[in-house]
């Protein structure tokens, strides 16, 4: 039995579920999602908490349960809280901005980059106030779409390796390789 599978999903208040046949539709304060369940899981809803249950022990259902239990946990947590991703911009020069809804990134190419965001994601351009650094938030209540929208941005401009500089998400650490000038002391 998949031990993620088995834990319950709490359902917080102010969050609408309704399950029609194989089609789970998650209604909260922040919007709406819904999700279409394989035939080898299905869900039960009582005392205001989802169970996840497989149909039978095949490999398949096995394998679809505790998947499709996280689905639809982070759904419930989507549209009541909803997921954040922040990047910070390292680089003398590099820029951030918002046109509308557009972010414009000027990152040591010859010309602006574009990016559009998805739709349901919703991005800002801050100031960290203790390290000045330009941070871009990606919100949004899809987790994937948020995660994915993210990657795309850091993308554009990845953290480089002997440097550092580029876009990189908020606490991660970049390993620095030595330059030429370090990587061949000491030998001779």
């Amino acid at each position: 039995m998949s031990r993620i599978g088995k834990q319950p999903i709490p359902v917080p208040k102010g969050v609408d579920i309704q399950i029609e046949g194989n089609t789970v539709r998650i209604k909260g304060p922040k919007g709406e999602l819904t999700h279409q369940l394989p035939d080898a899981i299905k869900l039960e809803r009582e005392n205001g908490t989802l169970y996840v249950k497989r149909v039978s022990d095949e490999r398949f259902a096995r394998s679809q349960h505790g998947l499709q239990r996280t689905l639809l946990a982070n759904m419930v947590k989507g549209v009541s809280d909803g997921f954040e991703k922040t990047l910070e911009i390292v680089g003398v020069g590099y820029r951030a901005q918002m046109e509308g809804q557009t972010l414009v990134l000027q990152v040591g190419y010859s010309h602006p980059v574009r990016i559009e965001p998805f739709a349901g994601i919703t991005l800002a351009v801050e100031q960290d106030p203790q390290t000045r650094a330009t941070l871009i938030q990606v919100r949004g209540i899809d987790k994937q779409l948020v995660g994915q929208q993210a990657a795309n941005i850091r993308a554009v401009r990845p953290p480089d390796s002997y440097k550092g500089k580029g876009l990189r998400y908020r606490g991660e650490v970049v390993r620095l390789k030595p330059g030429k000038q370090q990587a061949g002391k000491g030998k001779k």
